[in-house]
């Protein structure tokens, strides 16, 4: 399939701090892709890059075969973006938030009002059209932003984060439309942290961390590849931990985090068959999970925040 994001050695300091360090992805059209990391990965930098509202440090960025340098505004008419800020306007009704938006693309006023009002019914926000954008709930308002990033009917659509903050009834309806949008061949990337999210919509993603890039890969090659098909989990004293170590040291992969131990099991070995060199009372056998791979990788679980370290 056709690359429609092409980024090589894209680079953004900020005086002496480096934000996104030598980031290389290539998107492919009508798939989606996910940047997965830590508050503070540097993920939304990476997503503004690439979607034209930070400046590119160094590196060459194509999008939809467009030089980004060259051609921002071109792009920014084939492309929709949902950013963390919601940006809705409380003075204007739902409806008219979105009719004031079409203005900056040149949209004729009776195709903006038509396209507004189908999307808002897609979104089911229909019965709200009339209302402030302020009875919305939190999750009504992140339909109302992606319907606004939908307006211009974009090849590619940027999310960045977007079910942070939603209960979970709201995050699923969301992930379920964003896999419609899918399926109608618009190309999604998206940043999370949400590891359920990443597993439930991404086609391939790049972990990130302070910047950096760990890995790129489809979910369950990094999972595999990483980590196996298992994981044992168990908690230990933490004066007892060089005594189970003791025991796993030279046999297997491993993470300490905090007095919890986990195993990472090899595809070719069954858990059970490990579980003599284990001795504990609280032992969990799970299926392996990109939160696994974060850990191995970067050194320290994916939900620790970052200024914990």
């Amino acid at each position: 399939m056709a690359s429609i994001i092409e980024a090589r050695n894209l680079t953004k300091t900020y005086n002496n701090f480096i934000a996104v360090q030598g980031l290389n992805i290539q998107v492919s059209e009508g798939e989606c892709f996910g940047v997965l990391g830590p508050n503070g990965a540097g993920k939304t930098t990476a997503l503004k890059m690439l979607y034209g509202t930070s400046s590119i440090t160094k590196g060459e960025l194509f999008v939809l075969g467009l030089n980004a340098r060259k051609n921002i505004k071109k792009i920014k008419r084939e492309i929709g973006v949902v950013s963390q800020e919601d940006g809705l306007d409380f003075d204007f009704s739902v409806l008219d938030n979105l009719l004031v938006y079409s203005r900056y693309f040149g949209i004729p006023r009776n195709q903006a009002f038509k396209t507004s009002k189908e999307l808002l019914r897609s979104m089911h926000l229909d019965n709200y059209m009339d209302q402030s954008v302020e009875v919305l709930s939190g999750g009504l308002r992140r339909r109302l932003v992606i319907a606004r990033a939908l307006l211009t009917e974009p090849k590619v659509l940027f999310l960045d984060e977007p079910t942070t903050g939603l209960d979970p009834q709201s995050r699923l309806w969301i992930w379920n439309l964003l896999l419609g949008l899918k399926r109608k061949g618009i190309t999604l990337v998206l940043t999370t942290h949400y590891m359920e999210e990443v597993e439930r919509l991404c086609d391939r993603l790049v972990i990130l961390d302070k910047g950096r890039t760990l890995c790129e890969g489809t979910p369950q090659e990094l999972i595999s590849t990483n980590i196996g098909n298992e994981v044992i989990e168990f908690h230990v004293e933490m004066s007892d931990i060089d005594y189970h170590l003791e025991k796993i040291r030279d046999r297997f992969e491993y993470q300490v985090f905090n007095n919890k131990i986990r195993l990472f099991i090899p595809n070719t070995v069954p858990a059970k068959d490990i579980m003599s060199s284990v001795s504990s009372d609280n032992i969990i056998i799970r299926r392996a999970s990109l939160d696994d791979v974060f850990l191995k990788v970067a050194g320290y679980d994916l939900n620790t925040d970052i200024k914990d370290l």
